[in-house]
Order: structure tokens, then C-alpha cells, then sequence
């Protein structure tokens, strides 16, 4: 890996984007977007459900199963001033399984909109469930802020007055899913369904993981056949993946973390395919790439914590390698497998059926892939790190990609067109 990775410039990594470009909605069909082939640095296009054909068999596919929660409400106070507080991360109870669950009270760390308006007090709002009248109020707890790489997030404490009534039932009856910014228009009811992966499963995340937008039940059945192995992970992904990198140099940048759930049987699946992956999305990317440095933690801290595991920004750069990015621990080349085997060690040592920990890795050129072999992704916007992972990935030539999507009119962002990058 480089040392000058954190000295990139951030400029270097633009492109025309013209707002006609960015794909307001996605096709009528998922798996009929057009597919965009990198292989080995030759570029050729097909259309999306073609995809299995380009897939070695025996191979294993690695999806994100998050699920996007209407993570935005409204609250009118007295005065007529709109208060938007945008769900980010649960704060007590911090698990999202648990959360969701809760039926009288719970608090989340949240960006608030229009907070200049929001001096005191409460915010209320009434509103029916199943029949029930119910009142929800959000009040904040000014001495507890979180800076996070999207911007600062404030303590908000949810109470109702119905205990028969979940969160997750007060989120789905008034939140409002949160569709990029960059989109520059209202959330929509068809949203709901096609924001959502079709295997999306684990409610969490304030955005999609939006190269399974793509997927069908039809394609995913056509891999099954062409003999692909698929496995699911988590990760939830923040509103800080839509960041802008405002710093000259990547080193400036402040990563958001990212909450992960990874299950024993991915990662036997993971030692099964002597670590080996294709990777649906940069969240599967991001999750895949931080296992390893989880494990090699645990060679010098067998006793660590989930919390321990965490992965800061910079790690990947910082430790002692060799030259294919594998990390040295007293002097000793900690393998893929060996990292992997520590995780499944761990979970078995502790009766866990999953790890639950969180990533802040930063991908960017100068990073050794070590279990991603192909990439399913879109299109990312300019100067993002989005961009920097896929630059990494393709060794540089991502100026090919794009400059072959923009003069063959592929669409950009969330709702666009897909690309199958094989280095």
C-alpha cells in the first residue's frame, strides 16, 4: 500500500456530470438497465439480466440485505416552523434489532433540519395507527451531540403513548423514506418499493445499497443455476456515503462509520471459496475488506470486543505490510484465511452466531484488495469516495469506465446503470 494515498487529490477524480445524466427514476424493469463489462481493462456493455454469463461458476456472490427505513419525519411546532428529524443511529437501544422492537420509548442520535427553529421543548405529533390514536413526541437532549462525517447529529429521546405500537410501526406509518439528495425532487410511493433490493431483509440503513437495485428474483434464480454460490451480509449504510470529499487532499476527509453483521456461515462460505469473492456494492466491498482487519486484530487481542474490532480510516494504511497489503504481525504475514479463520474462532469461543462491529475503512488508490475479486456497482458521483474505491479496484483506469458510460449514454447514480468490473 502507498504512503501517499493520504496526499491524493481529490480533484483528480472528477468528471462531467450534467444533472440530465443522473437517473431521476429507475427503469420499469430492474434487470433491464444496461450492464457496463470491465474485464482485464477491455470495456463492452450488455444489458443487466445477462449477467450470470460473465460470472465464473462456482464462484461466490456477496449481497448487503439491508433495508432502508423511512428514516424522515415531520413535526410542526405551534408557530407553523416544519422541523425535519432524519433517523441516523440508534442511541439507546443502540441495536437496530431491538430498537425497532421498542414500544413506549427509545432515542436516536438525528439530523435536524430547521433547527434553528427548535430552541426548547417538545415536538409533538398525532397521528392514527390500526385504529389507535396515538402521540408521538421528540424531545433533545442539547448535552449530547455526535460529530459524525455527515455533520453533527443531536440526541433525540421518541416517546408514545400506546404501548401495543412498535417503533417500526410508527416509522412505517409516518417516516418517510430518505431518496438521495441528489435527486432533487419528493419521495414518491413508488419509492418504497423501488429503493428497496429485492432480497432486502434488515431494516437499518438511511440509503439503498444501490447496486442490487438491479437485481431480480428471475436473475438471482438464473445465478442459482449457473452454478453461483450467494451469500448475504450487513452493512448499514449512513447518509455519510452522499459526502462530498471538501478537503484538498483525501486525508481531510472524516469517514462515517458503519454499522455490520456478518454470520458464521459467511464466513465458512468465505474459507470454503479460499476467500474469494464477488462483491455486489461498495457496502459489500467496504464489509468484505474490513473482516480481514478485524481478524488480524485478534492475533495480538484474542480477548477483544465487537466494539474492539472496529476498523478505523486509516488502519489498513498505518500497520506494517508486505508488498501485497498483508498485514505483519511481530514480523509475521498474516494470511486472508488465517484472518478469517481468527473471526470464525472468535464466534465459536463466544457461542455467537454472528459479528456485529462497524467499519470506517477508506478504500482509495494505493489499497491492496484482499478478498474482492469482482465488483457489481453503479455510477458515483465525482470526487467522491465512492469513486476512489472503484479507482483502487481498477488499478487506476476508472477514466475508461466513465468516459465509456458518458458517450454511450449510460444513466448515473442510484437509480442508473450497473457496471461488472473484473481488474
Amino acid at each position: 500500500m502507498s504512503e501517499d494515498t493520504k496526499h491524493i487529490s481529490i480533484s483528480d477524480y472528477n468528471y462531467p456530470l450534467t444533472d440530465e445524466r443522473i437517473a431521476k427514476f429507475p427503469l420499469a424493469k430492474r434487470d433491464h438497465s444496461k450492464l457496463l463489462f470491465y474485464n482485464y481493462g477491455n470495456v463492452s456493455e450488455d444489458i443487466f439480466y445477462n449477467l450470470p454469463k460473465y460470472l465464473p461458476k462456482d464462484s461466490l456472490m456477496v449481497f448487503n440485505n439491508t433495508k432502508v427505513i423511512q428514516a424522515r419525519m415531520h413535526f410542526r411546532k405551534d408557530t407553523g416552523a416544519l422541523i425535519e428529524v432524519f433517523l441516523m443511529e440508534p442511541a439507546s437501544p443502540s441495536d437496530y434489532e431491538l430498537m425497532f422492537q421498542t414500544n413506549k420509548d427509545c432515542s436516536w442520535f438525528c439530523m435536524v433540519g430547521n433547527l434553528k427553529k427548535w430552541k426548547e421543548g417538545s415536538l409533538r405529533r398525532e397521528f392514527e395507527i390500526k385504529g389507535h390514536k396515538l402521540t408521538l413526541t421528540a424531545t433533545m437532549d442539547r448535552s449530547k451531540v455526535q460529530e459524525q462525517a455527515g455533520g453533527t447529529n443531536h440526541w433525540i429521546q421518541f416517546e408514545w403513548d400506546n404501548a401495543n405500537i412498535s417503533f417500526a410501526e410508527i416509522l412505517e406509518a409516518v417516516g418517510e423514506l430518505p431518496i438521495p439528495p441528489y435527486l432533487n425532487r419528493a419521495t414518491e410511493e413508488s419509492d418504497k418499493e423501488t429503493y428497496q433490493t429485492v432480497y432486502s431483509k434488515i431494516k437499518g440503513s438511511v440509503a439503498a445499497p444501490t447496486a442490487g437495485l438491479h437485481f431480480t428474483d428471475k436473475v438471482l434464480k438464473a445465478l442459482d443455476e449457473h452454478g453461483v454460490d450467494r451469500e448475504e451480509l450487513t452493512l448499514h449504510v449512513g447518509a455519510g456515503t452522499f459526502k462530498p470529499v471538501k478537503s484538498h487532499e483525501i486525508e481531510g476527509h472524516n469517514m462515517h462509520t458503519e454499522f455490520i453483521i456478518v454470520r458464521r456461515q459467511t464466513l465458512i462460505k468465505l474459507l470454503k471459496h479460499k476467500c474469494r469473492a464477488i462483491a455486489v456494492g461498495t457496502t459489500s466491498v467496504r464489509t468484505l475488506e474490513s473482516l480481514y482487519y478485524m481478524g488480524v486484530k485478534l492475533v495480538s487481542n484474542n480477548n477483544a470486543t465487537e466494539d474492539d474490532l472496529h476498523v478505523n480510516q486509516w488502519e489498513p494504511y498505518d500497520l506494517p505490510h508486505n508488498p501485497d497489503g498483508l498485514v505483519k504481525v511481530n514480523g509475521k504475514v498474516i494470511s486472508v484465511e488465517e484472518s478469517i479463520q481468527n473471526l470464525l474462532d472468535y464466534l465459536d469461543r463466544d457461542g455467537l452466531n454472528a459479528l456485529h462491529s462497524s467499519t470506517q475503512i477508506i478504500i482509495a488508490p494505493g489499497y491492496t484488495y484482499k478478498i474482492v475479486k469482482a465488483l457489481i456497482t453503479n455510477f458515483h458521483q465525482p470526487q467522491s469516495t465512492l469513486l476512489l474505491l472503484v479507482s483502487a479496484f481498477v488499478k487506476g483506469d476508472w477514466r475508461k469506465i466513465y468516459d465509456y458510460a458518458l458517450s454511450h449514454n449510460f444513466r448515473f447514480l442510484s437509480y442508473g446503470d450497473s457496471s461488472l468490473l473484473i481488474p
